[in-house]
């Protein structure tokens, strides 16, 4: 036990020393950074603002409130935003270029464990811009919404955040683990990392029964959001589902995670260099 904590605070070191030379090199174009910053910030500030608009014609949406929205979406927009930036190096897309260039055969014979590197090998700070709104959005839902804050609620809300990075990172990984077999990234893959944070950003009531049976019982993305803010603002559940769904957030999340581990092992077991 003693030998295990040690290791892991040298791995801690190691991956500190790595993320800042990652970050300086960010910083030394400092105005490419802040456009980057701007920008990420403003998409996300339009996708909002027009969801306000939306809200300001029809005043709900099959019962939800604008300031009820507001808390799915900024829940996902921090989630998202601090998954993208810890998870990166494992978006596929980034993860395949590694694999086409040999760059990832060349993190292989580096004597520190692979899985840091990759932590480390791309960090973007510009989500920050995304982190930033996301976290602006969530407070206007606590000013809009009269929520009954209690402690067990208090505890509860970083798990249901953790919850929906694990998934979510965990989804990275099993796409970057398929870039072993494919080199390039499985756009399909997108349907449930960029399309799965836009559909629970919203109410999942509102989707057709297909839809939301693919989200609740193929891949349980339902319990991570939804059924959380169904506790947070005190709604009754339309599903029926039992007392204990609204708290699965963090084991699906972690539940995703673990299986995504195995997958990458099992895909590093078998995989064989592009010869690039």
């Amino acid at each position: 036990m003693k030998g295990f904590g040690i290791n892991l605070w040298r791995y801690l070191k190691l991956y500190g020393l790595l993320l800042g030379a990652q970050l300086r090199s960010q910083m030394s174009y400092r105005s490419s950074f802040f456009l980057d910053l701007l920008s990420t910030a403003f998409i996300t500030l339009i996708e909002f603002g027009t969801l306000a608009v939306v809200f300001e014609r029809f005043n709900n949406i099959k019962g939800w409130t604008l300031g009820e929205v507001a808390f799915l979406y900024g829940l996902v927009e921090i989630s998202f935003s601090l998954m993208d930036m810890v998870f990166s190096g494992f978006d596929p897309p980034f993860f395949g270029q590694g694999i086409r260039k040999g760059s990832f055969d060349l993190l292989r014979l580096r004597p520190l464990p692979l899985i840091l590197q990759i932590f480390a090998s791309d960090f973007p700070l510009r989500r920050l811009g995304r982190l930033a709104l996301g976290i602006g959005i969530f407070a206007l839902a606590l000013n809009l919404n009269p929520i009954e804050w209690t402690l067990a609620k208090i505890l509860y809300l970083p798990w249901v955040i953790l919850g929906m990075v694990c998934f979510f990172g965990g989804l990275f990984i099993i796409g970057a683990a398929f870039t072993f077999w494919t080199v390039e990234g499985l756009e399909a893959l997108n349907i449930f990392t960029y399309g799965g944070s836009f559909l629970i950003s919203y109410p999942m009531h509102i989707y057709p029964d297909w839809l939301r049976f693919s989200f609740s019982y193929i891949v349980p993305a339902i319990f991570l959001n939804y059924y959380p803010a169904l506790y947070f603002l005190n709604k009754e559940d339309p599903f029926n589902l039992p007392a204990f769904a609204p708290f699965l957030a963090p084991w699906v999340g972690l539940g995703v995670l673990v299986v995504a581990l195995k997958i990458w092992a099992w895909g590093l077991r078998h995989y064989h260099s592009t010869g690039s």
